[in-house]
């Protein structure tokens, strides 16, 4: 019995300096540009806390749309009303939209479908919200267009053979990105509408799409301006190889042959093509007036990939983070007095027995601190309501326990057989209330998953967790503690015990 108390001592003691080192430290973790999260040169501690992570991760509190601020966004799918939307474009735009959004290192958003054709984006902390909701809702379809040996000139609207349709190039651009010509220009080519050249109607034959791009990354050309280099996959990067194989300046002659990059049916570049490409590698030139966000912008949404419907914004409004700063402050204090009640209730009541139990519920706030920090769990008001009871349901256990011992004191048990009496015949209660709430807690969480209840989710998720690590630390930390002290309180000594 001894060394198996031992064994329990040290496992204890391991989890709770484990759960101190994770609650007290910030870690921020940036994975470098094209590595994946098993990759051999990545530091060993990167790849155990974040093996197939976003390229951004942190260990640290992640907080709410209401207590940081930040932009939430309602987006809709821009097709006709009586045009039916797929779920499957659905589901496939809501993974575009987070692959973009962890590109731009947003902790913990939230991005959800709210019915048939609208998508929910809660972005907390953003600082910079026009680069974010042109990250997130811009279609960022791009084309490798042969635009034979005429060179055209950036902004211009084109139409292609890919989903041409019989449209006018206005009525492209609006259906495409759900933006005007005008505003289209300026968040894809920073050109004015006096700048851009009016369509003509011919149709482009597209190369190569997006689709056939295998890695993008940001450089800077030989003036130092910013520009994204590609590579395709071995099926685009045939077809680019055989196709800049019979059009280049050397097999005609000298003359200039163009194959024009289309982002969402407008001219980015129109390079002419000097040699063969055979390796499929090539390099977008954004032009001069060009910026360095610019480029992570463009690099960003070709690697997340194109959205497969349009959409458009149907609301958006920033959050303000001091309702929410002074609701946490207050909830802090409360939570602090109520932890100071319990300790203090369970010390003057139960005496050596509350003193241990208030030293494993010291063990469970770090161990559940831990775990928000490293799953991550996004905490908000309500939540810290959930965090809150359960500190109240982690000590209930305690208290069923300790009442059972009293109970076997009384009856004139030894002290040592009393302790595990108390433990075993309190289980089946602490058990099936624990599974209860856990299953309620289940219920909670799968209603907060729709739109306009992800307030519950919340709550569901930091009651949950707290049940469970309570179920630990109720019962296996408790009894290891009394366990340990058993062997120096004699039978005379029951005083301390409460009795």
């Amino acid at each position: 019995m001894r060394d198996r108390t031992l064994g329990w001592l040290i496992f204890v003691v391991v989890i709770a300096v484990g759960a101190i080192l994770v609650s007290t430290a910030n870690l921020e973790y940036t994975r470098p540009q094209g590595l994946t999260g098993d990759d051999a040169l990545q530091p060993v501690w990167a790849k155990l806390l974040f093996w197939q992570a976003p390229e951004r991760r942190t260990v640290k509190v992640a907080e709410g749309l209401d207590l940081r601020g930040g932009l939430q966004v309602l987006l809709e799918a821009d097709v006709p009303a009586n045009t039916p939307v797929s779920s499957d474009d659905m589901n496939a735009a809501i993974q575009v939209i987070r692959n973009r959004i962890d590109a731009l290192g947003v902790t913990e958003p939230l991005v959800q479908q709210s019915g048939d054709r609208r998508i929910v984006v809660e972005l907390p902390g953003v600082t910079n919200p026009d680069l974010a909701i042109a990250t997130v809702r811009e279609q960022a379809f791009l084309e490798f267009v042969d635009s034979g040996y005429t060179d055209i000139p950036e902004g211009t609207l084109i139409r292609t053979t890919i989903a041409t349709g019989e449209v006018t190039p206005t009525e492209t651009l609006t259906g495409t990105t759900g933006l005007t010509p005008t505003e289209t220009l300026s968040a894809t080519t920073g050109l004015t509408s006096t700048e851009a050249i009016t369509a003509p109607q011919k149709i482009y034959t597209t190369v190569i799409n997006g689709k056939d791009i295998a890695s993008v990354s940001v450089t800077r050309g030989q003036l130092n301006d910013p520009e994204v280099s590609f590579k395709l996959k071995a099926s685009g990067a045939k077809v680019f190889g055989d196709f800049t194989t019979a059009h280049n300046e050397g097999v005609l002659g000298g003359q200039q042959y163009f194959l024009c990059i289309v982002l969402d049916k407008v001219v980015i570049s129109c390079p002419s093509i000097k040699s063969a490409i055979p390796d499929g590698q090539g390099v977008i030139t954004l032009g001069g007036k060009a910026t360095l966000d610019d480029a992570n912008k463009l690099a960003l949404q070709l690697r997340s990939g194109s959205l497969p419907i349009a959409l458009r914004i149907a609301e958006n409004r920033s959050v303000g983070p001091t309702l929410g700063q002074d609701s946490v402050r207050k909830s802090i204090t409360a939570l602090i007095i109520g932890m100071l009640v319990i300790v203090f209730f369970m010390l003057l009541y139960y005496r050596l027995p509350g003193v241990l139990a208030d030293v494993a519920l010291a063990i469970f706030i770090l161990v559940v601190f831990a775990f928000y920090k490293l799953l991550p769990v996004t905490l908000t008001l309500p939540g810290i309501a959930g965090f809150a009871l359960s500190v109240g349901v982690a000590v209930d256990a305690n208290i069923l326990i300790f009442e059972r011992m009293k109970e076997e004191l009384r009856g004139g048990r030894r002290l040592d057989m009393a302790v595990e009496a108390g433990f075993e015949r309190a289980w089946p209660s602490i058990r099936d209330s624990n599974m209860s709430t856990l299953i309620t807690c289940l219920i909670l969480f799968v209603f907060g998953l729709t739109y306009g209840a992800s307030i519950v989710k919340g709550f569901a998720l930091t009651l949950g967790l707290g049940v469970a690590v309570s179920l630990f630390t109720g019962i296996w930390v408790t009894r290891t503690f009394l366990r340990l002290v058993l062997p120096r309180v004699s039978m005379e000594h029951k005083w301390w015990f409460g009795v």
